[in-house]
Parts: structure tokens; C-alpha cells; sequence
């Protein structure tokens, strides 16, 4: 028995896939990035943490039917949870990170992971994702654990979910799908609501399966051998019907988001009319967007350390340390392997940075691969149409807990890089100087005196231009300043005669 228990022991020590899996279980609970949970003061009361907190599911409470043949037609719900990947590269890191990263995202969706199984394989089973014997290996740890729901770190084709539920006889789920149910859960606007619930339609309805004689197609006709009379079935089958339903939902949606888009449209138009510069911020989820929109505009966004804890996009003013007035906007965050069902759906709000002056790419510092997370963003923005020609500000967020060599190799490898922590403000001083060397500059040069009755255009070239000279005199006030086309033509047309 001895010789057997180190036998068993050996073989543990040379599996390096089990390794990463006793790593990322280290962890079950804190999959999440480390960081302090004091935020600063300008993140204001955070009042919408308490809220979502109260809305987490209650460990070991179910609400599922026992019957996983129902698994298309119930809510999706996330409580004890086994994770399964399959590792085909030679770095066994790049698979703990994707592991971890896997946990984190079952942590934010509110669920409890009790274990995880990693197979090593040049590529996934096409039948069952896993192979046979490891299918069966993870339906004997799945009842042992009473797990209702298996999560795999991929996107799981029709026929590899459907063979795999059939072996474990649990609920199976993918990435996608586990991702969809975060956004569901933390989308508050009309608009954020109404695009995850497009995209969920979307991934479901290749999904949708059919069970027993009400599921089934039906007959019909003279099919079945000529069978004809009594054997045509009762019409439209349960199936088709839900089919249908979601098609009908799905366009009443696609038209709902249609009709939202002027108000957005409206106003971003009166911004560039204003012309307001506009930066936005992108990066990869939990980096620190929002923590930064606060940082840099007192505006009070939740903070949270959870992976898309904000979906709907925020836009504030700020000012350079020069005066001058932009608009800075956060967005929703990337990860690997993002949806393509959120991308097309999110396309409207993505919108706003392929309409930015600046793109601010907040890396999270602190990362074990921050690298491919800064890959990962720039595969999103390169399929969202302008983005290519806008300047890209690099920040490397969370300066004050990552290791400063890192941080010197990321400054190295992405030259003009800043370094800040926005829960502390180091390098945000930096980091302002560089928006402001970035952002467009006026080219109209003015010399006017304006009247009094027209301090308004005074105080705009004050905030949209950069004021050379200013002198208050007896008809008005003589102004030497750089403006966009539109404000020299105002200012022209409203100055006094010299």
C-alpha cells in the first residue's frame, strides 16, 4: 500500500498540468488580482457595491431543475463549480494564467469553484472536448464534489456540450456563455441590458436542443414509409416554436438598440460641434479604468476588484493642465478570447472610442501576463473600424504594487509608456502632461478685441483653445489666442472694429 501511495505521489510530481491546477485551487476564493480594498476618496460612496453584493447567489441554495435536459430553457446559475481546460502549448504558465483568469471569472459571476481538471493534448476532442477516459474522470469528481455545473475554458462547439453534459450529467458551460451571464448581471442601462440580451440570443440559438416526443420534429405527410394518416405530427414542434420566438425577440432588440442610437449620436455630435477633444479609456478588464476615470475626474464610477464590473460607458470632462476642456470616456473592458457576440453587440458603444482623439490603454502592471493582455485589446480595437489611425497613450496602471523591473521591461517594450497608480496618484501628474502633448491644438490664430456683452467666446477660447495674450480694456477685451475654425469665425464676427 505504501508502494502504492508513492508510486501515485511520483506520478503527481511529474504531471505538470495537475501543478497548475493546485496553484490555481491555492487560490479558489481569491482568483482575483490582489489589490487594496480601500479605494481613494475620489472614488465617492461607492453606494452600488452594496447592491450588487446583495444580489450574490447564496452557497448552496439551487433553484435548477434536476433534469438536464432542461438546460436551455432555465436561468443560468452559478454556484459549485468544476473548471476544465485542456493545455496543448509547452509553457505551463500561459495555462495557469487562462486557468486562473477562468476561476476569476466563475468568482465575479458568483460562484464557488471546488476544483478544476487540466488535460495536456495537442488539441480538444472534437466529440467530447476531453477524451473518453478523462470525461469519465471528471463525471466521478463531479458527483463526488456534488458540483452543479462544469465551466470549460474555451467556446465549447453544440455537439462538444451536448456529448460532454451526456457523460457528467451537469450542467456544462463555456467561456462564452459564463462571460454573457457576468454582463447580464452588471449591465443597469436600457442600452447595456438590451445588448447582452441580444448577444445571449445569439450564442443560444445555434444551442437550443431537442428532447423526448414534445421537442421532437415532427413527421408529417407521407413521410415514415407512407404512412401518412396518423402520423403527422402536431405542427410546429416546441423547438421551432422557441426558434422562432428568439428570431422575433432578437429583431425587436436589434431595432430597440437602432432607436437608442441617435441620443448617443446627439450627444457626441454637440461635443464635435463644441470642439471638445475626446480620450478614451480601453483596456483589459479589472486594470483599473474606472479607478482612473476617478482618479483623473472626481466622477465616481463603481470600483470594484471583479472582472466587467462596469459595462455602461461613463463620459466626463476634464482639463489638461493648461485649462484646456476634453471629454474623457470609460469603456467596457476585453478579455481573451472576447465573444463575438458582445463585440457586435457592445459595436455601439465601442463606437465612442473609434470617435476618441486619444485612446488611454490602461495594462494592468501587476499582472502575471500583461503583455497578452495588451494583445488581446489591441485584437478587439484593430475590428473596430478608425481606431488604427488614433493615438495610442500606453498607462501601466497599478504601478505601486507591481514589481519595478516589470514595470521598467513594459516601459521598455512600449516607448512612451506612463506608469501610474491611481489609487495612490503617482504618475498621474505625468500622465495628464501626456494628454495634453497628445490632444489636437487649435491652428486658428486670433487677434480681436471682443466686448464685453461676449464673455461667453472669451471663456471658450479659455477652454477649447490656448490663449496667448489677454488684455481687459475701455470697448472690451483684446485677445490673442489659438481656436478651431469654427470659434475664430464667431469671435471674428463679434469683434469690435479696432
Amino acid at each position: 500500500m505504501a508502494e502504492h501511495d508513492d508510486v501515485t505521489s511520483a506520478e503527481h510530481e511529474q504531471d505538470p498540468a495537475r501543478d497548475v491546477v493546485a496553484r490555481v485551487l491555492a487560490r479558489a476564493g481569491t482568483a482575483l488580482q490582489p489589490e487594496a480594498e480601500d479605494g481613494h476618496e475620489l472614488d465617492g460612496d461607492q453606494l452600488d457595491r452594496e447592491e450588487r453584493s446583495a444580489l450574490r447567489r447564496v452557497v448552496g441554495l439551487s433553484t435548477e431543475l434536476e433534469d438536464v435536459s432542461e438546460v436551455e430553457y432555465r436561468q443560468l446559475r452559478l454556484e459549485r463549480v468544476v473548471l476544465i481546460g485542456v493545455w496543448s502549448g509547452p509553457d505551463p504558465e500561459l495555462a495557469e494564467i487562462s486557468l486562473r483568469e477562468l476561476a476569476a471569472l466563475a468568482e465575479t459571476a458568483g460562484s464557488v469553484v471546488l476544483d478544476a481538471v487540466l488535460q495536456r493534448r495537442p488539441t480538444p476532442d472534437p466529440a467530447t472536448y476531453f477524451g473518453s477516459g478523462k470525461a469519465a474522470e471528471l463525471a466521478e469528481l463531479v458527483a463526488e464534489l456534488g458540483a452543479d455545473t462544469v465551466i470549460a475554458d474555451t467556446e465549447l462547439s453544440p455537439s462538444q456540450r451536448r456529448a460532454l453534459e451526456d457523460v457528467v450529467q451537469v450542467k456544462v458551460i463555456d467561456r462564452t456563455a459564463l462571460i454573457l451571464d457576468i454582463f447580464a448581471q452588471h449591465a443597469k442601462s436600457r442600452e447595456g441590458k438590451a445588448q447582452v440580451e441580444l448577444a445571449q440570443l445569439e450564442y443560444l440559438l445555434p444551442r437550443l436542443r431537442g428532447w423526448g416526443e414534445s421537442m421532437s420534429r415532427q413527421a408529417g405527410g407521407r413521410v415514415a414509409g407512407g404512412a401518412g394518416i396518423g402520423s403527422r405530427g402536431p405542427g410546429e414542434t416546441k423547438i421551432e416554436l422557441d426558434r422562432r420566438r428568439i428570431r422575433t425577440r432578437m429583431a425587436r432588440l436589434r431595432r430597440q438598440i437602432a432607436a437608442m442610437a441617435p441620443a448617443r449620436e446627439t450627444k457626441r455630435a454637440s461635443r464635435q460641434r463644441n470642439r471638445v477633444p475626446a480620450v478614451a479609456i480601453a483596456g483589459y478588464t479589472n486594470a483599473g479604468k474606472s479607478s482612473l476615470l476617478n482618479r483623473l475626474t472626481g466622477a465616481g464610477v463603481l470600483v470594484e476588484n471583479a472582472l466587467f464590473a462596469t459595462l455602461d460607458p461613463t463620459v466626463r470632462r476634464a482639463e489638461t493642465p493648461d485649462g484646456r476642456v476634453y471629454t474623457l470616456a470609460d469603456t467596457v473592458g476585453f478579455v481573451r478570447n472576447l465573444p463575438h457576440e458582445l463585440v457586435e453587440a457592445f459595436r455601439s458603444t465601442l463606437e465612442e472610442v473609434a470617435e476618441a482623439d486619444v485612446i488611454l490603454h490602461v495594462v494592468d502592471a501587476s499582472h502575471p501576463d500583461p503583455e497578452g493582455q495588451v494583445r488581446a485589446v489591441r485584437e478587439v480595437l484593430a475590428d473596430i473600424p478608425g481606431t488604427e489611425e488614433i493615438p495610442e497613450l500606453v498607462v501601466l496602471n497599478k504601478a505601486d504594487i507591481a514589481e519595478p523591473g516589470t514595470v521598467a521591461a513594459l516601459r521598455t517594450r512600449y516607448p512612451g509608456a506612463v506608469a501610474v497608480s491611481a489609487r495612490t496618484g503617482e504618475g498621474v501628474a505625468e500622465l495628464q502632461e501626456r494628454i495634453a502633448e497628445l490632444l489636437p491644438r487649435p491652428s486658428v490664430r486670433i487677434d480681436v478685441l471682443v466686448p464685453y456683452s461676449r464673455g461667453d467666446l472669451v471663456s471658450r477660447a479659455h477652454e477649447s483653445g490656448e490663449v496667448l495674450a489677454e488684455e481687459h480694456t475701455a470697448a472690451g477685451t483684446q485677445l490673442t489666442a489659438l481656436v478651431d475654425e469654427t470659434l475664430a469665425a464667431e469671435l471674428t464676427a463679434a469683434a469690435q472694429p479696432a
